[in-house]
């Protein structure tokens, strides 16, 4: 491996850290090569692209390299920091959904069918007869129906001196419940 590396190995009384060395400096293992044909690798917090001699590379205590892009980075996973918790960081944008082209969020909308149920007075097969009647048909049947309800109004007129609803016009009023403070009284606060 070409270049400089520096090896530090972390204390032993941080006993809650899994890392235990640090190499600094990019040694060029197995790197992955951006667009432009310069191998680069990902920082394991912010998910930046780490270019060559920049960076560090430390390996926890189960041997998993993590490289780290800057000593921001480094402090930030030392203090077991959460990437999705820093809003800089690429976790935290793909979690709160930022940057996401549109094109990409567009949802399918669904058609709704429609589904022919019988009420409670008239069956299915009526209610698909009367879909299918013409409109002229319906409206002289509701012309013709109108004409029948007139004359049976106009009938009990005559017969009772007032209409056939109930109490349209004078009578005693319904009391209304105004709800209830009963004996209690006052105010209510």
């Amino acid at each position: 491996i070409g270049g400089d590396i520096r090896v530090t190995v972390v204390p032993s009384h941080i006993k809650t850290i899994d890392y235990i060395v640090l190499i600094a400096s990019q040694a060029s293992l197995k790197r992955k090569k951006s667009e432009n044909g310069i191998a680069t690798e990902l920082c394991a917090l912010s998910e930046y692209r780490i270019y060559p001699g920049n960076g560090l590379l430390m390996i926890r205590r189960d041997g998993k390299p993590i490289w780290l892009g800057s000593s921001k980075a480094k402090s930030l996973t030392l203090q077991r920091k959460k990437p999705t918790k820093l809003t800089w960081t690429q976790a935290w944008r793909r979690l709160h959904k930022k940057g996401i082209t549109e094109t990409n969020t567009k949802k399918r909308t669904r058609r709704t069918t429609k589904v022919a149920r019988a009420v409670v007075g008239i069956s299915l097969e009526d209610i698909r007869k009367k879909a299918s009647q013409k409109p002229e048909f319906r409206s002289a049947q509701r012309e013709a129906a109108l004409k029948d309800a007139k004359l049976k109004s106009k009938t009990a007129k005559k017969k009772g001196g007032k209409s056939a609803g109930p109490n349209v016009g004078g009578g005693a009023k319904a009391q209304k419940h105004m709800g209830g403070k009963g004996k209690r009284g006052g105010t209510q606060r």
